[in-house]
């Protein structure tokens, strides 16, 4: 019995239920290709069995993709590349180690505008769409489909093997007026054009580490914000949020049923956003009628009453604000222009109740890219995951990643901040 048969006999399928999944149509933005994406770039709720969300058949998707052989073909590239050297890839000059391609942008006499810097940025080289088991899934823990889990858990590692790092240069995002005349980084015109924009906040929340405190202090700072921030905005709600310290001694312990995100240790070092077409609808529906992993206020929403919220405009907001000034690992952000008409690259990411989805995306040397140098913790960094106006006559999203700062000093302490993750409603 092959993997694939294997993966079906453990989901309960009753095909001949009618689904009641929320599956919304993909809304490509104006100009933009469409994604690279599984089964057309529909939602996998298009595949629900039962209630499943599309799971069953995204598992059987991943297996069937691993079994072609592409990404391990993408990986012994990479592998059989000579070290040091530049990897020619058909975006550029690329590298598989960060030391090897400061080295480059040093040789070469890359140079940064003032307040910018030159350094490597982590990006995808595999052309197709993915696929990441959550940690949470039940499969890793389940010895009937072991086999199943070895074959993913291998993959899962050859995701990060097939990213490589290139050349590029950072721009001083508190400097944005000089790159795009009479734009304030400031401003909610910023969010409309680029994707980014920067917030100041003197937050009340003492303790960013307890969880129950930012809850109850730091959400409802941020809900006001946003409503201070964007006009006419009628509704925001901040569900949840992640706490970033490489350093921390304590409990990290990740802990969803009370609303605990832990603390992480890694910073995500890949270039990506965390929504696309599909997903910015799903999570908005969820929480609205759901709340589902809503850390924040609880929504009472009908389907009927969600969908009329829904046919307004709405946008998701990621909100970063450092515990302290930011020494290494900023946050980094790439304007929306420069990449709005570039296909997304679909990652699947599996949980036991649904498919959630962000994007990732090929490196370009003239993606427009900006940092806030020391950013203070009064500084409360911006970016878009989704806009749900297609037109084109705004950002859809901006995508964003963490990075080493090469020219901070060794002894520079690792970012300590708090993303929250929030809805606003027009």
């Amino acid at each position: 019995m092959s993997l694939l048969e294997v993966a079906g006999n453990n989901v309960a399928v009753d095909r001949k239920r009618v689904s009641s999944a929320y599956v919304p149509s993909l809304q490509v933005t104006q100009g933009q290709p469409a994604p690279i994406a599984a089964n057309g770039g529909l939602s996998y709720m298009s595949f629900d069995r039962d209630g499943d969300a599309g799971t069953a058949k995204a598992l059987e998707d991943a297996l069937a993709q691993i079994a072609e052989g592409e990404g391990q073909r993408v990986v012994d590239m990479i592998d059989n590349a000579p070290p040091g050297r530049p990897i020619e890839t058909r975006w550029g000059p690329a590298f598989r180690d960060y030391d090897a391609c400061v080295d480059y942008i040093r040789a070469t006499g890359m140079t940064a505008p003032e307040g910018g810097l030159a350094l490597p940025l982590a990006y995808t080289v595999y052309e197709r769409p993915t696929y990441s088991i959550v940690p949470s899934n039940a499969l890793w823990c389940d010895p009937a489909r072991a086999e199943i889990a070895k074959v993913l858990r291998k993959n899962e590692e050859q995701n990060r093997r097939r990213d490589l790092y290139f050349p590029h240069v950072m721009r001083d995002a508190r400097r944005i007026s000089e790159y795009h005349p009479g734009l304030s980084p400031n401003s909610p015109e910023c969010m409309d054009r680029l994707g980014v924009s920067l917030a100041h906040l003197e937050s009340k929340c003492r303790n960013f580490y307890d969880s129950a405190e930012v809850e109850r202090v730091f959400y409802p700072e941020i809900e006001k914000l946003l409503l201070d921030f964007f006009p006419g905005a009628a509704d925001a709600l901040v569900y949840n949020h992640d706490v970033f310290d490489k350093d921390y001694a304590g409990d990290r312990t990740e802990d969803q049923d009370n609303k605990n995100p832990g603390v992480n240790a890694r910073y995500v070092n890949l270039v990506h956003n965390d929504l696309n077409d599909n997903s910015g609808r799903v999570r908005c529906r969820e929480l609205l009628t759901r709340n589902l992993r809503n850390f924040g206020r609880p929504q009472h929403y009908t389907e009927e009453e969600a969908d009329r919220k829904m046919s307004r405009r709405f946008m998701s907001i990621n909100l970063a604000k450092p515990m302290e000034t930011v020494e290494q690992f900023p946050f980094v952000l790439c304007a929306w222009p420069s990449f709005a008409d570039q296909p997304y690259i679909t990652n699947y990411r599996i949980y036991d109740d649904r498919v959630g989805e962000t994007t990732r995306f090929t490196h370009r040397a003239d993606h427009e890219w900006y940092w806030f140098p020391r950013q203070t913790s009064t500084e409360v960094s911006m970016l878009k995951c989704y806009d749900s106006v297609a037109d084109g006559s705004v950002s859809r999203w901006s995508f964003h990643t963490a990075c080493i700062d090469p020219t901070a000093p060794a002894q520079a302490r690792c970012r300590k901040n708090v993303v929250v993750r929030s809805f606003v409603f027009f």
